[in-house]
């Protein structure tokens, strides 16, 4: 049952709450052009999603194991000081980071690409004829 496992519902309150970010990170940068704009939500979406091993010594011989966003692995390796946690969280969320910026630059050509064939179909003139203008109407009130 998804309420009674909390590291489920953990992960789905993080999914969520990484989807607001993202959105309102986007729309915050909107004076950027679409390429630049891509890129850097494509890198925090990296930074935020790629996951990272972990482990935190629980009793003298038990440690608990398991797997977190590597930014907050790297976040509180840097806070405890642990640099093994630290070097590993370190290539997995730079290895995040570049995954994003790939997907924002793919993600840009596309949309570009398709914004092109859109024009061009728009372009073609299928039928021949010019679109006929229709004369522009002042409005009338009463």
């Amino acid at each position: 049952m998804l309420i009674s496992d909390s590291i489920p519902l953990l992960w789905l309150v993080y999914v969520a709450l990484s989807l607001v970010v993202l959105v309102t990170g986007y729309l915050a940068i909107r004076w950027l052009p679409r390429f630049p704009r891509f890129v850097v939500t494509g890198i925090v979406a990296g930074m935020l999603w790629m996951p990272a091993g972990f482990t935190i010594p629980v009793l003298e011989d038990e440690v608990y194991e398991g797997l977190a966003p590597s930014i907050v692995v790297a976040a509180v390796a840097v806070l405890q000081g642990a640099r093994g946690d630290f070097s590993a969280a370190l290539p997995l969320l730079l290895l995040g980071m570049g995954l994003g910026a790939g997907a924002g630059v793919l993600l840009w050509g596309w949309l570009r690409r398709r914004n092109e064939q859109n024009s061009d179909d728009d372009n073609s003139g299928g039928g021949g004829r010019a679109p006929v203008a229709d004369k522009r109407r002042e409005p009338v009130i009463g």
